[in-house]
């Protein structure tokens, strides 16, 4: 028989980065400068079967800007017009593959990557006495592996909320990340862009999810600079680790290392995969899931305020992140979490199922002038900052101008469109986007 373990609950991080649920959604507005630009839109495939490739990172060759493929395995990607264009796009097991684009290119283009074998040398395992080793080596070498210096990243973020499969909200934003060495302990920081937002709230039964902190949400994701909310000295006892099937990312093998929550232990922890890279030990992606077997103490990390005649059950949570490498050093370049709640009212017959999706993409970077004060930075924002909304910027097709932003997925499409004829025949499509902030209370 197991003795059941309790994870001190001043050492649980769980709370940290999931999502909890609470009354009504948000987001904010702004404009910026055009340049001249080249748009290249494509799509990338299986060479073998066809097949859409979700996630996989499109770049421009020589440069910091980047853009990922959604969940149809299609891309936009904007890039100076004096430029040269070729673009190298990798995958999770596949080959990197790099190819280049004509500048007078208008038509839609179809990358085929091809799939990787990768065969590690058996003896490049074992010479790890088991995964949990490896593991502690990665952190071990954050400091050497991942960016020194203060970095400026322009993302993108999309957060959607649906009932079943009804878009109820869609909300999107361009942001600056100040981003903080990895081996600093301060906290990165989040200036709020250019943002538009539309909520449906008759979808929503008065009864909504939030986003706490929405960018922050995502980028808390981040592993490798914020390892205490998911692995801390007292969690890592809770974990089984254990090698998998080696892949290939950025053309280079990685180890995979599976991790899964200690049955004897009660609290919820976390199931995934780490993907280190075999040369020089960096974490170069993550997936992982909390456990939801236990639903009464998930409830107490993610339901955060609730009427008291309304049921909730989380059904999945799911978390991605994947990190890029530039000149020997590693960095964050995108985050997504999917998550489903079941939502039931006293006395009511039928539940409803609310999902949630949320994704952030580091489309460039440089490094930040340490001449300036990094703590001051104009109008960063609080980590429980919350969007309002400004649904007026869906009416205009120019809206990002040479922003570059994640190609919105058909559903998202079709949503976008039911906007701009709402907003049409509200107001004729006209009118600035909002500008406020609101609290999460």
């Amino acid at each position: 028989m197991h003795t059941k373990t309790t994870i001190p609950k001043r050492y649980t991080s769980s709370s940290y980065i999931v999502f909890f649920i609470m009354i009504m959604v948000s987001i904010q507005g702004f404009s910026q400068i055009q340049n001249t630009y080249n748009e290249i839109k494509g799509t990338v495939v299986n060479d073998d079967s066809g097949t859409s490739i979700i996630a996989a990172a499109i770049q421009l060759d020589n440069s910091n800007l980047t853009t990922v493929t959604n969940s149809e395995g299609e891309f936009t990607l904007k890039v100076p017009s004096d430029k040269e264009i070729i673009l190298k796009v990798d995958a999770l097991g596949f080959k990197t593959k790099k190819t280049t684009i004509p500048n007078s290119n208008k038509k839609s283009i179809t990358i085929r990557l091809t799939p990787s074998s990768i065969e590690l040398d058996e003896i490049s395992i074992t010479s790890y006495k088991d995964a949990r080793e490896l593991v502690d080596k990665v952190f071990q070498n954050k400091q050497s592996n991942y960016l020194e210096d203060k970095t400026l990243m322009t993302a993108f973020y999309r957060e959607t909320i649906k009932k079943r499969n009804k878009n109820a909200s869609l909300a999107e934003a361009v942001v600056n990340v100040y981003k903080q060495p990895y081996g600093d302990t301060n906290k990165d920081a989040i200036k709020l862009i250019k943002s538009r937002k539309n909520t449906d709230y008759s979808k929503l039964d008065t009864i909504a999810l939030k986003l706490q902190g929405g960018p922050f949400s995502t980028l808390y994701i981040d592993l490798m600079k914020y390892p205490e909310y998911i692995f801390t000295p007292y969690t890592l006892e809770g974990y089984n680790f254990s090698f998998d099937t080696s892949s290939e990312i950025n053309g280079t093998a990685v180890y995979v290392v599976a991790f899964a929550q200690k049955d004897n232990v009660i609290d919820p922890l976390y199931n995934g995969k780490l993907y280190i890279n075999t040369k020089s030990l960096a974490l170069v992606k993550a997936t992982f899931s909390l456990n939801l077997s236990n639903q009464e103490e998930v409830n107490k990390l993610l339901v955060k305020k609730k009427p008291n005649n309304v049921r909730i059950r989380a059904k999945n949570i799911d978390y991605t992140v994947d990190y890029r490498e530039k000149n020997g050093k590693w960095y964050y370049s995108y985050s997504k979490a999917n998550l489903s709640f079941e939502v039931k009212k006293r006395r009511k017959l039928f539940k409803s199922i609310y999902s949630l999706t949320c994704e952030m993409a580091v489309t460039d970077w440089e490094s930040f002038d340490n001449s300036q004060d990094w703590n001051n930075a104009s109008n960063t924002v609080n980590t429980s900052i919350i969007m309002s909304d400004a649904a007026s910027g869906f009416s205009d097709p120019t809206f990002w101008g040479e922003y570059n932003v994640i190609e919105p997925e058909k559903s998202i499409e079709s949503a976008i469109r039911k906007i701009q004829k709402k907003l049409k025949k509200s107001n004729g499509g006209s009118g600035a986007g909002a500008s406020a902030f609101g609290q999460i209370p």
